[in-house]
């Protein structure tokens, strides 16, 4: 099974030499070309790639010894077996400690020159096989690890639906909110890559709500400390969800902190200002806003007026300000999505 199609680089100061190793190699079917020094040797390798040299140890100028290191470091898919008249044992095992295969002394043996240029190609083989079937292997465990998250994240997203389906009050919510969340950001500049992260935490956001009773949910009248400590563990609670099926940090740190206040005043962590991820800040108004404009069982909704009326007194607060102010400037697009969506629903 050895691969005969990879040139040999037959290198020997002595041109009777190469012509006896290059004749009996030909004969049995390899490609080879000569090189009679160090400098030879160096530019035919840059010109075009080697399967094996075969390396006289003792040449003028550069010995095959010292250029044994350099072959192996700027081509190391190049075999090389080393040969030589003298038989030393030390410089034997420096060169197999440079990465030479073998070690053969002349006058050669050329049947046994053939077995070592045979078993050293086919030792080259099946190392690059390996290689290559590793990494394909590392990329195919990839895509498919890719496909099981893309898969998990789309039963995630639609369990949300479902959840919010069940609920005439928040039928819709996480689309609405994903949606405006991705307009302000368009209008904070966010580039697109960071904007489609800000839009699937949107769809997902929420998730951590499977975790509280529907009876606390659906409550009109108001919440009990036990109860209101149910809702605030939801975003603890969907960052854990998610982060088996999820590898983008960014994702779940915005699911983790869209309730946060940039004041500091809120939940989970208390973060503040800058503390809180940019796409948790867009979240955190997107889902007021949409929460403010649905009715809800303890409250009617809001007309849109008094809802932006309502983000401009907490501007500074609640929300934050620059933020705030891309909402605004996006006002009649959120007011598109929120129509569209509603209809939808």
């Amino acid at each position: 099974m050895t691969d005969k199609n990879g040139k040999i680089l037959v290198v020997d100061d002595e041109m009777a030499i190469r012509r006896l190793i290059q004749g009996k190699l030909t004969h049995e079917g390899y490609d080879c070309e000569e090189a009679s020094n160090g400098e030879q040797v160096l530019e035919r390798l840059r010109s075009k790639p080697f399967a094996l040299v075969l390396l006289d140890v003792k040449m003028p100028g550069r010995s095959g010894t010292e250029l044994l290191p350099e072959i192996k470091a700027n081509y190391p898919d190049t075999a090389v077996i080393m040969a030589t008249a003298v038989t030393d044992v030390t410089i034997a095992i420096n060169c197999m400690r440079h990465g030479a295969y073998d070690y053969l002394t002349k006058p050669f043996n050329l049947d046994e020159l053939l077995m070592s240029v045979n078993r050293a190609l086919e030792k080259r083989r099946l190392e690059l096989e390996n290689r290559d079937y590793q990494l394909h292997l590392e990329q195919k465990v990839e895509d498919q690890a890719g496909k099981l998250r893309t898969s998990f994240l789309g039963a995630v997203t639609a369990l949300a639906y479902a959840l919010e389906a069940k609920d005439r009050y928040t039928s819709g919510h996480s689309q609405r909110v994903s949606e405006i969340s991705v307009a302000v950001a368009r209008e904070l500049g966010i580039p697109v890559e960071e904007a489609e992260k800000i839009r699937v935490a949107g769809l997902v956001h929420d998730i951590g709500k499977i975790g509280i009773r529907e009876s606390v949910l659906n409550k009109a009248g108001k919440l009990t400390e036990e109860e209101y400590r149910q809702v605030k563990s939801h975003p603890a609670t969907g960052e854990r969800i998610l982060t088996p099926i999820m590898d983008t940090v960014e994702i779940l740190k915005i699911v983790r902190h869209h309730h946060e206040h940039y004041d500091g005043t809120s939940y989970p962590d208390g973060l503040a200002g800058e503390e809180i991820p940019l796409g948790a800040r867009i979240l955190a108004l997107a889902d007021s806003y949409d929460a403010m404009t649905s009715e809800r069982p303890y409250r009617k909704s809001m007309s849109e007026d008094t809802a932006v009326a309502e983000i401009e007194r907490c501007r500074g607060t609640q929300f934050d300000p620059e933020v705030a102010a891309a909402f605004f400037r996006a006002k009649d697009i959120v007011a598109l999505i929120k129509k569209e969506t509603l209809r939808e629903g």
